[in-house]
């Protein structure tokens, strides 16, 4: 389950960022907002993925 919830997180992280991306090109600030929260909530669940990883080796 681990691994398919990083793969997830990741994919969310690159969501965000294409979207945010796309809102810049065409200037489009809700889009750009979007993207930066969906890109923040896909690294926040990383970063928990390794604190659990972290604590799961010990």
């Amino acid at each position: 389950m681990g691994a398919d919830d990083k793969v997830q997180n990741k994919g969310e992280e690159l969501k965000g960022r294409a979207k945010e991306t796309i809102g810049e090109a065409t200037g489009n600030e809700q889009w750009q907002a979007e993207g930066r929260a969906e890109r923040a909530k896909g690294s926040l669940k990383q970063a928990a993925e390794k604190v659990k990883d972290a604590f799961r080796d010990k």
